[in-house]
């Protein structure tokens, strides 16, 4: 059988064909990056005090929290911070 460019359906002829597109620069895969790249935020976010603490929530108050959030300049989870930081010295009084 004759080697066809077009053809793609014998993936073994095409295996040391370059393909067209972005130029690998990173030695290690992308999950390989991921890991490290969260393990680096871990330790950025320890160096600064945040621990992680997570919640599920209805779309609505997602929304509503991204609207109020957008509406002071403010991250959401700064947001979510503040509200509760307000609240629970609310609590102490």
């Amino acid at each position: 059988m004759a080697k066809e460019q077009t053809d793609r359906t014998t993936l073994d002829l095409f295996s040391d064909e370059r393909r067209p597109g972005r130029p690998k620069t990173n030695p290690l895969s992308r999950d390989e990056q991921l890991r490290i790249n969260k393990r680096n935020q871990l330790k950025r976010d320890k160096v600064r005090g945040l621990k992680r603490v997570e919640l599920k929530l209805n779309a609505d108050a997602v929304e509503a929290l991204n609207m109020l959030a957008e509406a002071r300049n403010i991250s959401r989870s700064e947001l979510i911070e503040d509200i509760l930081l307000s609240q629970l010295a609310a609590l102490k009084d």
